[in-house]
């Protein structure tokens, strides 16, 4: 879903201050409130924004250790099964399906490397799971991150015209009409 200059001006605002408030967004964006509230609601609808909650950083729970582990399934019996119960796993916070040469990555945290041990046990033990690799994280180099993607997708609006049909400015305005307030 293409957004424009205002979408990625409002995402960028709610990403660097999710309390900032509707009201607040509109005097610091200077548009009105109601295409603010409009705007988060298409891009809540479309599932541009996913969710609003707050950031969470394992390290600071005390799961020190991010690793990547590797999980080979067995053929018979599908993804689904083995991703419901690692969906049971805690110190499992992302399980993708995958190509090459294994079946499912998993981001994964542990108190330790001893606990990674004991965490690894756990996902090896699950129904369907042939054998794991693991890679430990020694240090984030670039977090996870959608702002860039913001970013160049308003810019590439911009270039084509940003607008969307119906629509006004960044000023609310329709065309010709008067900005609001």
């Amino acid at each position: 879903m293409p957004i424009d200059e205002l979408d990625g001006r409002l995402i960028e605002l709610f990403t660097a201050e999710p309390r900032v408030g509707v009201l607040e967004a509109s005097r610091r964006l200077g548009v009105a409130r109601g295409t603010v509230q409009a705007r988060l609601d298409r891009l809540s609808r479309d599932g541009v924004i996913a969710g609003y909650g707050p950031e969470i950083d394992p390290a600071a729970l005390g799961y020190a250790v991010t690793a990547f582990v590797t999980l080979q399934l067995r053929q018979a019996g599908g993804h689904d099964p083995v991703a419901k119960r690692l969906a049971q796993v805690p110190e499992v916070i992302e399980a993708h399906t995958i190509t090459g040469p294994g079946d499912m990555l998993c981001r994964v945290v542990a108190r330790s490397n001893t606990d990674l041990q004991r965490v690894i046990d756990v996902l090896v033990d699950v129904a369907g799971v042939e054998r794991a690799s693991s890679v430990i994280s020694l240090a984030t180099q670039v977090a996870y991150r959608t702002l860039p993607l913001v970013r160049a997708s308003a810019r590439r609006a911009g270039r084509t015209g940003g607008t969307r049909p119906g629509e006004g400015g960044a000023d609310g305005a329709k065309p010709g009409e008067r900005p609001p307030g």
